[in-house]
């Protein structure tokens, strides 16, 4: 079993490209397989916030202090980010970076780097407030990228060619004045002045992006910000990147506009494309306040419509949060600690229709139904990363039952 599990994933590899780095730009044509490969490592304590994939090796950064490779008893310290071969799942031994505080987000670089965002302020002695760039051959930071992050943390990452694009909850970069979001050269860290997109507004506390997706000339940004460059956009918006300079796209939804429980005063967490970019699906928190309003729940939205949009499709868990997405043209998986789908009627209960998907799911991308699907998962606080790829679907959380095995917040289910 392992050796064909091997080369089917080591064949696989040929096909992904150098520096895929996020789930939706990975077209699958069938649902993954409901069995995790057995080859994934373990991450012993903590929860695995980020994933990124990079030249065939599989980067894991959460808040965390200990791995271990499959079937050994061997326990290896990890601060807070790791790497493995995703077609052996043996940890890479020589990329041992310490970072101080937890890593929320990764993007794929280019010759063998990653870039890493999160709350930490230093590696391996190195300032590095919230943000770095990573040689996978050895952990050092990548000298000539500087882009220090002041007055917050960085929650998500996402690199299109020279340009790399942070969402986080700061108040600048480097010498420059930014709100929670920035577009940087990816070799140099500065501030692209011709990206200056202004969240504001924010429902509670500091302005903060929670999540990104990028498809085209198209940037899906979503948190706690009511307006973008003073433009009503409740929770969500889109940036049209292709413009000079970038610019907020005609297009808006009052789908987030209204209120969940009050300990969620913003509630969307997660985000992603399509392949072909022509729709995107968000997940939300928020806690079981019934069929009319879009808390805990995942949504399609289409991309290319214009002026005030609403949802094509919801789908309910009837009172548990989602807080991730991937979306494969095949399946449109979340993950966070649900206990079903189809569920508008439930609260806090399975209502009429209702089915069982604990920890994690797939929907119809066409329906809006959930699929038959169900490998379920151990439940705890959820699903915090997702990544696609041509040989399958990489899972990241904080529990260690996954598809009915051992997988501790690291599985995989490959496609059949």
């Amino acid at each position: 079993m392992f050796a064909r599990t091997t080369s089917l994933l080591a064949a696989a590899l040929i096909l992904v490209p150098a520096g895929v780095a996020a789930a939706g730009t990975t077209e699958h044509s069938r649902v993954v397989s409901a069995a995790p490969v057995r080859t994934t490592p373990h991450v012993l304590n903590g929860i695995v916030n980020a994933l990124a994939l990079v030249d065939g090796t599989v980067v894991v950064g959460g808040s965390f202090s200990e791995v271990r490779d499959a079937g050994s008893t061997t326990v290896l310290e990890r601060d807070n980010i790791f790497a493995y071969d995703l077609a052996t799942g043996r940890i890479l031994p020589g990329f041992a970076p310490y970072l101080d505080r937890p890593v929320y987000a990764l993007a794929a670089g280019t010759g063998g780097t990653v870039y890493t965002g999160g709350e930490f302020a230093v590696t391996d002695g190195v300032r590095a407030k919230g943000l770095v760039r990573l040689r996978l051959s050895d952990g050092s930071p990548v000298t000539g990228f500087d882009a220090p992050v002041q007055g917050g943390m960085v929650t998500s990452l996402v690199r299109n060619g020279s340009h790399l694009y942070v969402g986080g909850d700061f108040t600048g970069v480097g010498h420059t004045l930014r709100t929670a979001l920035a577009r940087l050269d990816t070799t140099t860290g500065a501030v692209d002045p011709g990206f200056t997109i202004r969240p504001g507004a924010p429902r509670s506390g500091r302005v903060k992006v929670q999540a990104m997706a990028l498809s085209g000339d198209r940037l899906a940004v979503d948190g706690n910000f009511t307006t973008l460059d003073g433009q009503s956009r409740p929770q969500l918006g889109l940036v049209d990147v292709g413009a000079l300079p970038a610019a907020v796209a005609d297009w808006r939804t009052d789908a987030y506009a209204g209120k969940c429980m009050d300990v969620f005063p913003s509630y969307v967490r997660g985000l992603d494309f399509a392949p072909g970019g022509d729709y995107f699906a968000v997940v939300t928190t928020g806690g079981p306040m019934g069929a009319r309003t879009m808390c805990d729940t995942a949504a399609r939205f289409e991309t290319r419509t214009r002026g005030e949009v609403r949802p094509t499709w919801v789908n309910h868990t009837g009172g548990d949060s989602l807080y991730s997405v991937a979306v494969t043209g095949a399946a449109v998986y979340v993950g966070g600690h649900q206990r079903w789908l189809d569920n508008p009627l439930g609260h806090d209960s399975a209502g009429p229709g209702a089915v069982e998907r604990p920890g994690i799911g797939a929907i119809h991308p066409q329906t809006g139904k959930a699929l038959k699907w169900n490998p379920t998962r151990e439940r705890g606080i959820g699903v915090k990363a997702f990544l696609a790829h041509p040989g399958g679907l990489l899972v990241g959380s904080d529990t260690t039952r996954l598809g009915h095995e051992y997988h501790a917040r690291v599985g995989m289910f490959p496609l059949p």
